[in-house]
């Protein structure tokens, strides 16, 4: 039996409730129709593409990270934003693993415009948060991919099981954030 009220937006709400589900399944359109309860071609009323999917379940993970990000870092600044924020992607990426890969690659020139502006307001927020004295706006851009390309490697390896010592991984992340943080300095 058809879904009542399928639309754009619920074809990706069902799409991002996939990935919830296994966060390693692979989109696809099959998959969606079967949990929609439609067949595939039904669902492209909604959606042109799997790559249009891809795009808008990429938009709800992207903004959900800068939303995150955004609400941790409100009020402070420095160091101190700088661990928020870290911690608010950790806890995102924990919470919503699938989402947070589907959500991952920089989008290309065929992204959306709705995609290319969640990435620019993700991208602004870390910039806003990694500026700190003496850090030249030059290695802006470096300082940004070092802290995504840190927060997302601990994310991975943890999510893999890749930290099997009996020491505290929270501490331990803290103390990633602590050293990039001192890192910048070198970026000035």
């Amino acid at each position: 039996m058809p879904r009542a009220g399928l639309s754009r937006d619920a074809v990706v709400a069902l799409t991002v409730e996939l990935l919830d589900a296994d966060p390693h399944a692979p989109i696809t359109l099959a998959a969606v129709a079967s949990r929609a309860g439609v067949a595939v071609p039904s669902l492209y009323k909604h959606v042109r593409s799997l790559d249009e999917l891809r795009d808008a379940v990429a938009v709800v993970g992207v903004t959900r990270l800068a939303d995150a990000v955004a609400d941790a870092v409100a009020g402070a600044s420095g160091r101190a934003a700088f661990r928020a924020a870290g911690r608010a992607i950790r806890a995102e990426a924990r919470a919503h693993p699938g989402l947070y890969l589907a959500s991952q690659p920089a989008p290309g020139r065929e992204a959306s415009a709705e995609l290319l502006a969640a990435g620019e307001r993700a991208v602004a927020l870390l910039a806003g948060v990694v500026r700190r004295e003496g850090l030249l706006a030059a290695r802006e851009v470096d300082a940004v991919r070092i802290a995504r390309a840190a927060v997302h490697g601990f994310v991975l390896l943890e999510a893999a099981g890749g930290f099997g010592l009996p020491d505290d991984v929270d501490a331990s992340f803290d103390r990633l954030l602590d050293v990039v943080w001192a890192g910048f300095a070198e970026l000035g």
